[in-house]
């Protein structure tokens, strides 16, 4: 199981902001477990800080925008994306203003100081959403769609489509997250000519200029205009007749608009609060579509709060019947672990088939066949023993007892036919033969019991 991970030190980032042109800095720094991302305004009284999860996104329109309590940060996309794509999911953001400096439009910088300052594991096991069937959102007005599908990892294809003679269809597709820092993260924001008067009009765009944006110059329009335009942005005059990119910088790959949105749907994800397996296709995405799905997985994650393990009843299992009787002392008919699936240093998953012919159906109950919840238990506690006795050098020569049983629960009955799956995790490491546990029985997707308990490892 892989751990949780924040920086192993400080970085900070000086610029000005795309929206309000300020001069801003933006510093990252390392966070403890379980605190997910964090953004602090230090320029206000009391510096608040505002959780970046998508249900705090206030506004769309040309970035991310998150608030809390009338307190508003903007433009916090590129530096999601960068934390998100590093595999950090602990850290605390700290800006002196309304938004994050815009740098060159794309997550570079971000990347480089990260790589820079490295990143350090953490004690808290990585908690990560997977994904198990399809999931689609869909905005018809603007035909715009997400789709996510089971995948081994988390990866994205993103389609972009454009009314547009220079920039119509593009295509970009990110398999592995390890290849963000030199796929993805270079590329830049981008915005067309005649979008810009509009959004000089709102109030944006004041720190844009062709250094931190690709310009897209793709509807001909008079000298006049486009002059006033360009000494409005403070860049030189060009010919009107002339379509194409406009930019100091050349194009660091023909599709890096298509890059960028793959960058900034990987931004807004961010916001989900944990990280995903699974595949992303967008069509025609964009901040406000992002973010609805952002919400909309959050809310799948809230009902799904303990996902069950995955079972593929055609693999091997790590311990069969007969290594868990080297191990328990257990015999028919109180051996209540099949198989075991899955084992880590400190997690493990087992299985118990629930037949019609269990000895306890014979009274519990003669009409109504249901496993008592103490034996689900009793097999969870079983369960838990495997992984506590599979890590001593002489297993055989020790037993676990219960000490105590705390939280239990029982949400649905067991029946003949089922299929218990069982994931018990230590909640801390063994301390004087004590070990404390906390484990959940699944039947298919669903959670139908839990529990706390406490055993103590005895020598025979």
């Amino acid at each position: 199981m892989l751990k949780q991970q924040t920086l192993k030190g400080s970085f900070s980032l000086n610029g000005k902001g795309l929206h309000t042109g300020m001069n801003l800095t933006v510093t990252f720094n390392p966070a403890p477990d379980n605190h997910g991302y964090k953004i602090q305004r230090i320029d206000l009284d009391n510096q608040p800080i505002i959780d970046a999860v998508a249900e705090n996104v206030v506004d769309t329109t040309r970035g991310t925008v998150i608030e809390k309590h009338g307190v508003r940060v903007s433009t916090i996309e590129h530096a999601m994306a960068a934390l998100y794509a590093s595999g950090i999911d602990n850290c605390l953001i700290q800006v002196n203003g309304p938004e994050f400096p815009i740098l060159d439009g794309s997550a570079k910088y971000y990347i480089e100081h990260i790589q820079r300052v490295g990143i350090e594991e953490q004690t808290a096991v990585k908690d990560y959403y997977i994904i198990k069937s399809k999931i689609e959102f869909r905005d018809e007005e603007k035909g715009s769609s997400i789709i996510v599908l089971p995948d081994d990892s988390f990866s994205i294809n993103a389609l972009i489509s454009y009314d547009s003679s220079i920039l119509s269809n593009q295509y970009a597709t990110l398999e592995d997250m390890n290849k963000f820092s030199t796929e993805v993260a270079a590329a830049r924001t981008f915005v067309f000519v005649r979008e810009i008067e509009p959004l000089l009009n709102a109030g944006l765009i004041k720190g844009g200029d062709l250094d931190n944006a690709i310009v897209i110059y793709e509807r001909e329009m008079s000298q006049e205009k486009y002059d006033k335009l360009a000494d409005v942005m403070g860049v030189p005059h060009k010919d009107a007749k002339q379509l194409g990119y406009i930019n100091n910088k050349p194009l660091v790959w023909d599709n890096e608009p298509a890059r960028h949105k793959l960058l900034d749907i990987i931004g807004d994800m961010a916001l989900i609060g944990k990280p995903i397996i699974g595949r992303i296709i967008a069509t025609r995405p964009g901040h406000t579509i992002n973010n609805q799905f952002a919400r909309r997985m959050r809310k799948e994650i809230r009902l799904h709060e303990i996902q069950a393990p995955i079972y593929n009843c055609n693999e091997e299992p790590v311990m069969d019947v007969n290594r868990i009787r080297q191990l328990l002392p257990h015999r028919y008919p109180f051996q209540l672990v099949d198989k075991v699936i899955a084992i880590g240093a400190n997690y493990i998953v087992g299985v118990k088939n629930i037949t019609t012919d269990e000895h306890f159906f014979q009274g519990h109950f003669p009409n109504e066949p249901v496993m008592p919840g103490v034996l689900q238990i009793e097999a969870m506690a079983q369960v838990g023993g495997l992984l506590v006795l599979n890590s001593l050098d002489e297993p055989e020569k020790y037993s676990t007892y219960f000490l105590k049983i705390d939280d239990v629960k029982f949400r649905q009955k067991v029946v003949p036919g089922d299929t218990l799956i069982f994931r018990v995790e230590m909640i801390q490491p063994i301390r004087h033969g004590i070990s404390t546990m906390k484990g959940y029985g699944f039947i298919g997707e669903k959670l139908v019991c839990e529990a706390t308990f406490t055993a103590q490892i005895t020598k025979k």
